[in-house]
């Protein structure tokens, strides 16, 4: 389907779907006219699913459907029209027009959703479930974790800073996972006051959270390892790439055929750097900070890495600043390459000899 530039050369009805949590808003866009056919508001249940494709069947039998936020609140619709063989256009951000008069309402966008499917000169399909999905999950868990830890990890630096002395003394010298394993097993003393009592109590409190959340992250990604080993064990070989940057990339990438170029997939990962010419001045391009910001992260540790430890990457990084590029230039240049090597290995596999 992605190798399709123009809907009205395959299908005679497109139904745009606007979703929701509870709700789920269609209607039947006319390739040729741009007519509207129908609308309907279904449930966002199973019910609501078969109801939504009996009305598409009222319509037309060669169709497809533009679902806004196929990965979110579309996620169920999308899975049920995937098993009967659909034909769906993922609309995460369709590019909208500006609403006349201030007009707003579901079916509404619908309607818009369907017409910006036929404007499309390209056709994105939704990510694929099944391990791409497994990984999506474990990150965002993963990253909750994390994120939490940390956040566990900063209040405990503050609390120890601001504590009475004879609680600062404990720490005094240590890095933070010192101070995490101090606290965790601190004990009170009846010959305190309310104030250190209470201050210990939460540092150990606080330190507990954040060993927990460590080894629950840890857990997490042992899982991604094993999901990334058995699906694309290529990528891991790959030098500055480990588990996280894998399933990441893998997660933006999802399935052959679904990014049409290693352009294309550039600039999914904002990559890809945004002409600026104007006037007299050419040649000139603006940093891209658009796309997949995970993505564009995961570029940007690959690139540091190889900086560090690929001779190769040192050897390019020595030739551009010969050249007179500077240090952001030069991996900018290298997140762009590294987008071009990883997606035509996704695409095609390894070279072999």
């Amino acid at each position: 389907m992605t190798s399709v530039t123009d809907l009205r050369e395959v299908v005679d009805v497109v139904i745009g779907v606007d979703t929701h949590v509870h709700t789920h808003s269609a209607a039947a866009v006319d390739v040729r006219t741009g007519g509207v056919l129908g609308e309907i508001t279904v449930e966002a249940t199973a019910d609501g699913y078969v109801e939504l494709v009996g009305f598409a069947g009222q319509h037309a039998a060669l169709r497809a459907w533009a679902v806004e936020g196929t990965g979110g609140h579309g996620a169920g619709l999308t899975r049920h029209l995937q098993r009967g063989e659909e034909v769906v256009i993922e609309l995460d951000r369709p590019e909208r027009a500006k609403r006349r008069n201030g007009a707003k309402s579901d079916p509404l966008d619908a309607i818009r959703a369907a017409r910006e499917a036929l404007a499309r000169a390209r056709l994105g399909t939704p990510r694929s479930g099944g391990d791409r999905q497994a990984l999506s999950v474990l990150l965002a868990t993963r990253r909750s974790a994390v994120n939490a830890a940390t956040d566990a990890q900063r209040q405990l630096f503050s609390l120890i800073i601001a504590a009475p002395e004879v609680i600062r003394e404990r720490f005094r010298g240590q890095k933070i996972p010192a101070m995490i394993q101090t606290a965790a097993r601190i004990r009170v003393s009846s010959a305190w006051d309310v104030e250190t009592t209470t201050t210990v109590l939460a540092l150990r409190s606080l330190a507990r959270r954040a060993r927990a959340l460590a080894e629950e992250a840890a857990e997490h990604e042992k899982s991604i390892r094993t999901i990334v080993r058995s699906w694309r064990p290529d990528l891991l070989d790959q030098p500055g790439i480990g588990p996280i940057i894998a399933a990441t990339v893998l997660c933006a990438w999802s399935h052959p055929g679904r990014i049409h170029s290693e352009a294309a997939f550039a600039m999914l990962a904002g990559a890809a750097p945004i002409p600026a010419t104007s006037g007299l001045v050419a040649n000139r391009h603006r940093l891209n900070r658009y796309g997949d910001r995970q993505l564009n992260r995961a570029l940007h540790t690959i690139a540091l890495s190889r900086l560090r430890y690929d001779q190769t990457t040192r050897a390019y990084l020595a030739r551009r600043t010969a050249e007179g590029k500077t240090s952001r230039e030069i991996k900018r240049c290298l997140k762009r390459y590294i987008a071009r090597d990883l997606y035509r290995l996704l695409e095609h596999g390894p070279i072999t000899a």
